[in-house]
């Protein structure tokens, strides 16, 4: 049993799923997670659900105005905004990661924040994949070639337009070895990968025939490909520099599924304009969506992909599952998931 801090809500409710209650829920970023191939209806069950596809900055505290519970993706909850939603009770994050919420003043103000972990595991390490062997195989590139009529013209039974590049015995260094990071350390074993690891938080106990733990130097140095699958916090940000990239071997490729902000964009580019490393297999940028003249977007050998990694409809299914059941847990005084500074 709940109560609200509206106060011209005075009802408490409860969590039965069989009961609408007058509580007023508003989604501010919907259309990701659910761009209409999922169902709401869980959530209209427990309450007055306003579903908006996505919210300007501009019009924020107008549509969060008067809301007991919001649901946000990405769309921005800073101080400013939740100083002025007094009744505000409750915020269910659609994703793991919580940056786009100020987290001190929520608790500040009693509200209570939830997010979603490990839902995207399985999508987001086969995505790195993906990157990676478009990297190695350039699939695509050949594929065209092929459609364009270069084979049908070829003297030799075949040809290819960049060096190919084989996985077996070469060396994958994880920057981060949470869920995600430990999933994409399997995939890499059944290609034949030696694993190095560096995470702040180093867990011991993990341990593989192909793994070893290292610092990030080490890593950087031995690691022909790097690949990050770490949060983003203020005392990681950009770690991925000028300084750090220089470490790494001129043959490196790079990879990042995890935050944009983790690189330092002009950095990237320079290297691989320069030929400090070989390439770079991105699905997230520090703004998105990007503005034109993001260096990146121009960079040698540069596969970008629009932060989709998390998208496939299994994992947003996970996903829509698990807020609905964060949110019943909160109304029954039983929060699991919550997010604290």
């Amino acid at each position: 049993m709940i109560f609200f801090r509206n106060p011209s809500k005075v009802t408490a409710f409860d969590a039965r799923p069989e009961r609408t209650i007058n509580v007023k829920i508003v989604v501010l970023d919907g259309y990701t997670l659910n761009p209409g191939d999922l169902s709401w209806d869980a959530l209209k069950q427990i309450g007055d659900l306003t579903i908006y596809d996505g919210t300007p900055v501009d019009q924020i505290i107008s549509r969060a105005k008067g809301a007991d519970v919001l649901f946000t993706n990405k769309t921005p909850l800073p101080k400013e905004a939740l100083t002025q939603l007094p009744g505000l009770a409750y915020i269910g994050i659609l994703a793991t990661g919580y940056n786009a919420v100020d987290i001190t003043v929520a608790a500040e103000r009693g509200i209570t924040v939830t997010n979603v972990p490990a839902y995207s595991t399985p999508s987001v390490a086969q995505h790195t994949f993906s990157l990676l062997l478009e990297l190695c195989s350039r699939v695509q590139i050949h594929s065209d070639t092929v459609r364009q009529g270069e084979w049908a013209k070829a003297v030799d039974f075949a040809y290819w337009k960049y060096p190919l590049l084989e996985l077996h015995d070469k060396t994958m260094g994880i920057i981060g070895l949470g869920e995600i990071g430990r999933k994409t350390a399997e995939i890499a074993y059944a290609f034949g990968l030696h694993v190095i690891g560096y995470d702040v938080n180093m867990d011991k106990t993990y341990n593989h025939t192909h793994f070893k733990w290292a610092s990030l130097d080490e890593l950087l140095r031995e690691s022909d490909i790097v690949s990050l699958h770490c949060p983003l916090f203020p005392e990681n940000r950009g770690m991925i520099n000028k300084d750090t990239l220089g470490k790494m071997k001129k043959t490196a490729l790079f990879l990042n599924t995890a935050r944009g902000g983790l690189m330092i964009e002009e950095d990237l580019a320079d290297a691989l304009n320069n030929g400090c490393i070989a390439g770079a297999g991105l699905d997230v940028l520090a703004i998105e969506p990007p503005s034109s003249d993001n260096p990146l977007l121009s960079a040698k050998n540069c596969i970008i992909t629009p932060h989709i990694a998390w998208a496939s409809r299994e994992s947003r299914s996970r996903l829509m599952d698990s807020i609905v059941e964060n949110f019943k847990r909160f109304l029954a005084n039983d929060p699991i998931n919550v997010v604290k500074p």
